[in-house]
């Protein structure tokens, strides 16, 4: 009877056997879940490459404006908050140019309409407006009057330019939102979203304070 029987011997190797097989099937499971978890690099068509493209240009008009607006006034206020812009926007431009690279794909995507991904293209067949390449962005005309105004003008213009530039881009973000695929993308969109929204409100308090209120 005893020679029918597994002796310890036996056992451990059968053990052995056991955990290793079901270790392997573990190992496949775990690896395959991994892979299925892991996001795919965006195609250069896709909403995240998209919006990565136009909010950085959107990003980089909102900095040139702050910086414009930082020599024309002097008034503590709108300094503090063209400072905050230029260098949130600056920061934010700086990843979403970053993950571009990370994902191979170009910076500029010529014979592309801006804002495609959302299903619209920019200004639409009129193309842009005075250089304006979206909706929101300050003109080519409107860039350099707050080049030439001083002071009170220069602020109630910047704002004015700013809050308009603030919708546009807060509409892009919800966009975002919505269509982007990346998680860590989709996350930064939404900060914009919450950040410009409450920066509109400030905005417009500072008009306000001005005898001046928002274009729109």
């Amino acid at each position: 009877m005893s020679g029918s029987r597994p002796n310890r011997t036996q056992w451990a190797a059968i053990t052995a056997v056991v955990l290793a097989l079901l270790f392997a099937g573990g190992a496949l499971t775990v690896a395959s879940a991994q892979r299925d978890a892991e996001p795919r690099t965006p195609v250069t068509e896709s909403a995240d490459a998209g919006f990565a493209r136009d909010m950085s240009v959107h990003h980089q008009q909102a900095v040139e404006m702050s910086f414009i607006v930082r020599d024309r006034t002097k008034d503590e206020e709108v300094r503090r908050l063209a400072y905050d812009i230029a260098n949130t926007q600056a920061n934010q431009r700086g990843m979403m140019l970053g993950w571009l690279d990370m994902w191979g794909l170009p910076k500029v995507e010529s014979g592309t309409e801006p804002m495609s991904w959302m299903g619209m293209g920019g200004h639409g067949d009129a193309g842009p407006l005075d250089g304006a390449l979206m909706p929101g962005m300050a003109t080519k005309t409107e860039l350099d009057r707050l080049r030439k105004a001083e002071g009170r003008e220069a602020e109630i213009l910047y704002l004015q330019l700013m809050s308009d530039h603030h919708k546009g881009g807060v509409h892009m973000a919800r966009g975002c939102v919505e269509k982007c695929s990346v998680d860590i993308e989709r996350k930064l969109a939404q900060g914009m979203v919450e950040a410009q929204e409450s920066e509109l409100a400030l905005m417009a308090d500072l008009l306000a304070a001005r005898g001046a209120k928002p274009r729109g």
